[in-house]
């Protein structure tokens, strides 16, 4: 698939059929994101996929209360969990590089997008999930010292792509030379 017609067609995925995702379409859609650009390539992301019903069960209810992911996190045949490496990305020789500090989170999320684009163009469903209490989470997975849980996805088959959400003009985001002045 394009990787335009994948940015422009992929959608949030909250409903789920059971049918088991192949462990080599998994294994590809870790793959995919493995490739994704970090800072001085230090490669800080991680993926747990996770099966296991009462696993699953237990990280839905670390989700915050009335989150619209909670059913998916259930009915999906697994979850990725996206846990990054801290003190890692964004540093030269322990300093901060920049005034933008650890950059864990932009590293994990642009790992995350590549999952989730890749598992669109072979036809599995996503939603990224990122309102959760992360301590309960890391109990869950037994995440060590040194790595935060980041973000978390349902991964699995749908039966209907939901409709497009409204985006801003790009005339309301592009500037030229200056903030603020049109493009």
């Amino acid at each position: 698939m394009d990787v335009l017609k994948a940015i422009t067609e992929r959608r949030s995925i909250r409903k789920y059929r059971s049918d088991p995702v192949p462990d080599d379409l998994i294994l590809r859609c870790i793959g995919a994101a493995r490739l994704a650009p970090s800072w001085a390539n230090r490669q800080v992301s991680r993926f747990v996929v996770v099966k296991d019903q009462g696993s699953k069960e237990a990280l839905g209810l670390t989700l915050t209360p009335n989150n619209p992911a909670y059913q998916a996190f259930l009915a999906a045949p697994c979850l990725v969990c996206l846990v990054a490496q801290r003190g890692v990305s964004g540093l030269i020789r322990g300093e901060q590089a920049s005034d933008k500090g650890d950059w864990f989170m932009f590293d994990a999320g642009i790992a995350m997008d590549h999952l989730m684009l890749f598992a669109y163009s072979v036809g599995l469903g996503t939603v990224a999930v990122g309102a959760f209490d992360a301590g309960k989470v890391e109990e869950v997975l037994g995440v060590p010292e040194g790595y935060s849980v980041v973000a978390m996805t349902p991964l699995g088959y749908f039966d209907e792509l939901p409709a497009p959400t409204p985006r801003k003009p790009l005339g309301d985001l592009l500037y030229l030379d200056r903030f603020g002045k049109a493009y």
